[in-house]
């Protein structure tokens, strides 16, 4: 296949270079070639095309045929496909009617169901609430009893309390003024006792100095005795 191609481009090559190189006509566009290289070059391609494209040419040869053939059969399978869609649209239709239908009752009834549901879910509801709110009032009544209870028992607490803080807080006046008392006095003894520990130090330091004075005569008569020859 190979070695054909290339043998048509060889062709088709000096073919061009004929035409190329051909004599010009004298005024004239037109050129002269040789005739008979020429056709023995066309015979030369007519021979190296492919059995596809000698096929390819008998088929467009017979393309009217075809398409005539081809016309028929469309219109005969478009009139069957039209039978068919009608046939399958009427089917659908009658289908589609019969579902809508039984979807409609089959609402309906879940409509009907559904609103039984309702009223016995608030009947109970009601009773629900009823009891709840009995319950309610029932608890109310002996939480506020009890409530009232504990309030008198903390007021009386809170009264005992406060008698008992109003004497603890005379006592604690008493003690207050008791203590003001001691502690002056006690800051008074405190005074005397400081002065008389200032008196007996002094004394002490005195008699201190007077025996420390005999001591250095002591030892200066004692040094002077031992200078003596």
């Amino acid at each position: 296949m190979t070695e054909v191609v290339y043998r048509l481009y060889e062709v088709v090559d000096e073919l061009a270079s004929v035409i190329e190189n051909a004599r010009s006509v004298p005024m004239s566009s037109s050129c002269m070639v040789p005739r008979d290289h020429l056709l023995d070059l066309l015979d030369d391609l007519r021979e190296g095309l492919p059995e596809e494209v000698q096929q390819a040419g008998t088929i467009v040869e017979q393309r009217t045929e075809i398409l005539e053939q081809a016309q028929a059969e469309a219109e005969r399978l478009t009139g069957r496909t039209r039978a068919e869609s009608e046939q399958t649209v009427a089917t659908a239709r009658r289908q589609h009617d019969e579902l809508v239908g039984t979807a409609r009752r089959q609402r309906d009834d879940l409509i009907t169901e559904a609103q039984a549901q309702v009223e016995d879910l608030l009947a109970r509801a009601d009773a629900e609430a009823e009891r709840v709110i009995a319950d309610g009032e029932a608890r109310h009544a002996a939480l506020l009893a009890d409530a009232q209870r504990q309030a008198a028992a903390l007021m009386a607490a809170g009264q005992a309390e406060h008698d008992r803080l109003v004497a603890e807080t005379e006592v604690y006046r008493g003690a207050v003024a008791r203590s003001d008392e001691l502690g002056e006095q006690t800051a008074a003894e405190v005074s005397r006792m400081r002065a008389e520990v200032d008196e007996y130090v002094d004394s002490r330091l005195a008699d201190f100095g007077t025996t420390l004075g005999h001591m250095v005569r002591s030892v200066d008569a004692a040094r002077n005795q031992l200078r003596q020859p």
